[in-house]
């Protein structure tokens, strides 16, 4: 009997002639979540299979893999109906449990009794030999599941829920742009889960942002990149864009000037390191550049898609998924951002585009985004190999 950990695959059974190229990011992503731990990886269209030396540490990495239904700790015999039955009753003999249920899963269709049948065998096989229980099949206590193979037999009695989801790459990069809020890194973390990996662009601008803002944003990176492996982090400075806009445009449109620019800068960033694409937190009608209108003319600025993961989630829905990610805490440290220093008393809600073309005609801003830009500072995120783990026991 081979002890191993067996993997379910999520949204990949849905795919047909590109499987493999899905396949081989999750085993690449999987091989890099395993680093420092003795393991073998194989698989094939149906599972993938690790086997290790250590086996929590390895369940709890991959947790954190998009691209994975089931996490399972299995064992591995002979598809032989005798020795099936005894290894069910070795496993289940120190396990405490009043009620159970048998599934048996026969994709080797030479084996000689059929699903339905055999379940049925091993049930009466262990109420046979093993006192005071009974079978349940709608809310059992205890699952064993079996899964009968052309070479081998798998049987495993806990099965552990994966992220779901598709493998981080598989569908190309992005930019996340980063806040330091509570809706950024949900919409960067929910982006993942759809197979894009991420970079981020966070704007500074100092002295009005302190230095302990830019460690939270760190932060929520780093908590982010335990599902992307790392991040490359990209810093602007945003502090002579900010304060000519709030110099020399109309007040109501200070935050939508802003974010226009934001969004010019972001499309650039993202151009030169080949992105396809912009990320954010917008939730339609949260706040004042949030409204349908508002968007539509922010958005007039860039040709390049906009993902906006969290765009129909209601706040509380939002707290929820920061909570289960981890990332709430964090952002809800008072250190603000460049977005909500100088936002004005009454932001206009349904925004001009000639308008904000008219006020942008009184900033030299083509100068001073190039300027930005090429003062980026990029800072590489990495995930801490044993703290950040342990953080999902």
């Amino acid at each position: 009997m081979e002890k191993l950990i067996v993997i379910r695959y999520a949204e990949l059974s849905t795919k047909k002639s590109n499987i493999n190229q899905f396949i081989n990011k999750l085993k690449e992503n999987i091989s890099y979540a395993l680093e420092g731990i003795d393991n073998t990886i194989y698989f094939d269209k149906g599972r993938m299979f690790i086997e290790t030396n250590d086996y929590e540490e390895c369940v709890n990495r991959l947790k954190s893999i998009f691209g994975i239904q089931g996490i399972i700790l299995s064992y591995k015999i002979n598809s032989d109906e005798n020795e099936i039955k005894d290894c069910v009753l070795k496993l289940l003999k120190d396990k405490k449990f009043k009620t159970f249920k048998v599934t048996t899963k026969r994709s080797y269709k030479n084996f000689p009794i059929n699903s339905m049948d055999f379940s049925r065998q091993i049930g009466a096989h262990i109420l046979k030999n093993i006192n005071n229980l009974s079978v349940d099949v709608n809310n059992p206590e205890l699952l064993v599941s079996i899964e009968i193979r052309k070479d081998n037999t798998y049987i495993y009695l806990d099965e552990i829920k994966g992220l779901g989801g598709y493998p981080v790459g598989v569908s190309g990069k992005g930019l996340l742009m980063l806040s330091g809020g509570i809706d950024s890194p949900v919409a960067g973390y929910l982006a993942m889960k759809r197979g894009i990996r991420l970079e981020a662009i966070y704007f500074a601008a100092p002295p009005h942002t302190s230095d302990e803002a830019l460690e939270k944003v760190k932060t929520l990176a780093k908590k982010l990149a335990l599902y992307n492996h790392n991040i490359k982090l990209h810093v602007i400075n945003f502090t002579e864009i900010e304060e000519t806009i709030y110099k020399d445009i109309p007040r109501d449109y200070l935050i939508t000037i802003m974010r226009r620019m934001m969004y010019r800068i972001s499309t650039k960033i993202a151009y030169k390191n080949k992105l396809k694409c912009l990320i954010n937190g917008e939730s339609v009608g949260q706040v004042a550049s949030q409204t349908l209108s508002s968007m539509q003319v922010i958005n007039e600025v860039t040709k390049m898609p906009v993902i906006r993961p969290v765009v129909c989630f209601d706040k509380l829905e939002i707290i929820d998924l920061a909570q289960k990610i981890n990332t709430y805490e964090t952002s809800i440290l008072p250190f603000i951002d460049c977005c909500t220093i100088f936002v004005p008393k009454h932001p206009v809600i349904n925004p001009e585009s000639n308008k904000c073309e008219e006020y942008e005609k009184l900033i030299d801003w083509e100068n001073m985004i190039d300027k930005a830009i090429e003062n980026e500072e990029i800072i590489k995120i990495k995930v801490n190999e044993n703290q950040e783990y342990e953080d999902l026991l």
